[in-house]
């Protein structure tokens, strides 16, 4: 049995080796909380013995971050961080991977005032929209995975003594990334084939259509043609594989930017620009959302869904069964990262490029034009369930069973 040291030299190592997969001669950009610093220390010492030619830290700190939201002109909100955009641009555009260490409060801006945090989201999607189109498209490789504060760990495990609260959101951590097994590479190696065998089935099944049912779900979501399924296992434009989520449990494609029609109820909450959406339900007409409700959360929803024009409309549509390992272990993150590897979900805003045949050679113009639907934003919601059955409709109106009661049919 490894001790916590070994543990997180192979959390860091999957970082590094799995994630980004760093290459010799390759800069690494790491963004994280200044709370994960020790963490990020070690990440930093296994690039460069993986020969990476400089690594990149860029810090935040969510204290003043919430001191800017709470004391900050409001005006200040609508400033675009360009000199952020065309730096992490160009180290894209150079060959730079990516990697977030992700640790943030679910809580974090819970009572700001919404038009703020609306505002702020909207001008940094816009002003960071070459670069994270660059990331959707994979010409970079990019990653993420997460780091357990103290007030996420306080938020996942409320009823644990405070002094084990982070210890146990390690170990769940941990295991769900593997890096609590002896060669947690191989295992990840054999995990993703697993995934890659669900992709290929899907996509030689070529559906035309989805349909959802479940407790409050009524859904038909049509897909392109040429649609491809895949997982979170990657290619860049390098042919150097990586891994966009630690950890990751989907497959997944893009829905016609049109073709959605029904409603969807959400089974898990969401944690958007730090706040909670509980509770709600979407009602889609061609594609768009014409309804919304929310038991918690509300107005938060509604700056999403009108954060752009692309934002109303569905951009991911992924499959992930009930009995897999994070939804097994009973905890809620409160984080998409993990949370959306417990549950079937579906993603407001921009579709990924490469989800579609030849999509990553094509303009923005031209993936519209297949149906590929474009925001500023991209979030996952949870919507899967025991209760949820999915029917693949063929092109001839023949139906064939995906899921049932929640697992794969």
């Amino acid at each position: 049995m490894l001790d916590f040291k070994q543990k997180l030299e192979n959390y860091a190592l999957l970082a590094v080796k799995i994630g980004v997969n760093i290459q010799p001669g390759q800069t690494l950009v790491v963004n994280a909380d200044i709370v994960s610093a020790e963490f990020v220390r070690l990440v930093v010492r296994k690039a460069y013995e993986a020969g990476a030619r400089l690594v990149k830290v860029n810090y935040s700190d969510e204290v003043v971050l919430r001191t800017r939201y709470d004391l900050a002109p409001s005006d200040s909100f609508l400033e675009p961080p360009q000199w952020q955009a065309d730096e992490l641009e160009d180290l894209a555009k150079k060959g730079a991977a990516f990697l977030t260490i992700i640790s943030a409060d679910p809580d974090l801006l819970k009572g700001v005032e919404p038009g703020r945090i609306a505002d702020n989201q909207r001008i940094s999607g816009q002003t960071l929209a070459p670069y994270r189109e660059y990331l959707m498209g994979n010409h970079a490789s990019w990653s993420g995975l997460a780091f357990p504060s103290a007030s996420w760990a306080a938020k996942v495990f409320p009823d644990a003594p405070s002094e084990q609260q982070v210890e146990l959101l390690w170990d769940a951590i941990f295991k769900a990334t593997r890096a609590d097994q002896e060669d947690p590479i191989e295992a990840w190696s054999r995990h993703l084939d697993g995934l890659k065998t669900r992709c290929a089935s899907l996509n030689e099944s070529k559906f035309r259509k989805l349909h959802y049912t479940a407790p409050g779900t009524d859904l038909t979501i049509e897909l392109p043609e040429g649609h491809i399924w895949c997982q979170a296992g990657a290619v860049n434009g390098k042919g150097v594989p990586f891994l966009a989520n630690i950890p990751t449990e989907e497959v997944f494609t893009a829905p016609l930017k049109s073709g959605i029609n029904g409603k969807v109820s959400s089974t898990k909450p969401l944690s958007y620009g730090g706040n909670l959406i509980n509770n709600f339900t979407l009602t889609f007409e061609n594609g768009k959302v014409i309804d919304f409700t929310a038991e918690e959360g509300a107005e938060t929803l509604a700056s999403l869904i009108a954060l752009d024009e692309g934002s109303s409309y569905l951009g991911e549509v992924a499959l992930v069964p009930f009995h897999s390992p994070i939804s097994e272990s009973g905890i809620l993150y409160y984080t998409t990262l993990y949370d959306e590897n417990a549950s079937c979900h579906l993603a407001l805003g921009a579709a990924y490029a490469f989800t579609i045949q030849e999509g990553i050679t094509m303009t923005k113009e031209q993936l519209l034009e297949k149906g590929m639907n474009q925001s500023h934003t991209h979030v996952d919601f949870m919507m899967g369930s025991p209760e949820m059955n999915i029917d693949g409709i063929n092109d001839d109106g023949t139906t064939v069973p995906i899921f049932r009661n929640g697992d794969w049919a």
